[in-house]
């Protein structure tokens, strides 16, 4: 799944890279950028956290037109004169300003590095009502997050990843240079596909899907199933033979009438009992008044 989503992204889209601090996932979040270059896609960057040299660095053709650095890393809270771009930048009206005023390309995509910078000076809930507008379309065909889940509350981690519609969570693997993604994807339709993969990210920031990672004890042998059938050891047999199952479909239920049975129960033969009333002198019945006797 990691590699559909490097070849494209959805129009719409957030895209959250979830890291720690025993594994970075800013290479992959570089990968994603130079994925959306090669596929002649304008592409804007906040860097927050690191300088705009060294966003640079490893990215095809960094001079590229449709590449666009906002250095949020040299005053990012606008303690000089001249900031290049500030925390409090971040707005819907903002950052459509800056976007349609340095690009003339149709809807680009954005990437944010990263939003724990953000997150840190602006309230979670102003973070995610931008990222929500931003979602909606105008000057941002997609966006893709960097957040370093390990920084904030869960709540906050919980509430930015909701409103994506990707998470790769990223975590170091066996061998030095591999890392495992897990990944949550959310379509349209609100299906939820989940996978999980190890790869290996190249030099030139291209992706190498290895295998699958194996968990112990994910598979059981038929001898483990057995032992744990909480049926094996009982004093008593809850499954039937052939001979017993055959015998119960031939026992007449109690509460099962046969055709003979109802046919004698509806229909009274002879010598049948019959109750016959003949009423006397003392019973004052009145056929036009059935109810002349009762006091009402």
């Amino acid at each position: 799944m990691l590699p559909e989503l490097l070849q494209s992204t959805d129009a719409g889209g957030l895209l959250i890279i979830r890291d720690f601090a025993s594994f970075s996932g800013r290479h992959l979040l570089k990968s994603f950028i130079n994925a959306s270059l090669n596929r002649n896609e304008a592409v804007h960057v906040l860097g927050f956290e690191i300088s705009k040299e060294e966003l640079k660095h490893g990215l095809k053709e960094p001079n590229n037109q449709r590449l666009h650095i906002h250095d949020a890393f040299s005053d990012p809270l606008g303690w000089t004169d001249h900031p290049a771009f500030t925390v409090q930048q971040f707005s819907f009206e903002e950052l459509t300003h800056l976007i349609t005023q340095t690009s003339q390309h149709k809807p680009v995509n954005l990437v944010i590095d990263s939003l724990s910078w953000i997150l840190r000076h602006v309230s979670p809930t102003v973070v995610c009502k931008t990222l929500q507008q931003l979602k909606k379309g105008g000057a941002v065909r997609s966006i893709i997050g960097l957040l370093h889940a390990d920084m904030h509350q869960n709540g906050t981690v919980g509430s930015v990843c909701h409103l994506a519609t990707s998470v790769i969570t990223v975590t170091p693997g066996t061998k030095r240079d591999e890392a495992v993604a897990k990944i949550t994807k959310r379509s349209k339709s609100g299906k939820v596909m989940q996978d999980e993969e190890m790869f290996i990210i190249n030099e030139d920031l291209t992706v190498t899907i290895q295998n699958k990672p194996n968990h112990a004890g994910s598979k059981r042998t038929d001898s483990e199933e057995q032992e744990s059938d909480p049926t094996a050891n009982l004093t008593f047999n809850l499954r039937l033979s052939d001979t017993e199952r055959e015998a119960k479909e031939k026992l007449a239920l109690p509460f099962v009438f046969s055709k003979e049975k109802k046919t004698a129960l509806l229909h009274s033969g002879p010598g049948s009992g019959r109750i016959l009333y003949e009423p006397d002198a003392n019973d004052n019945y009145d056929q036009e008044d059935p109810d002349d006797d009762l006091d009402v």
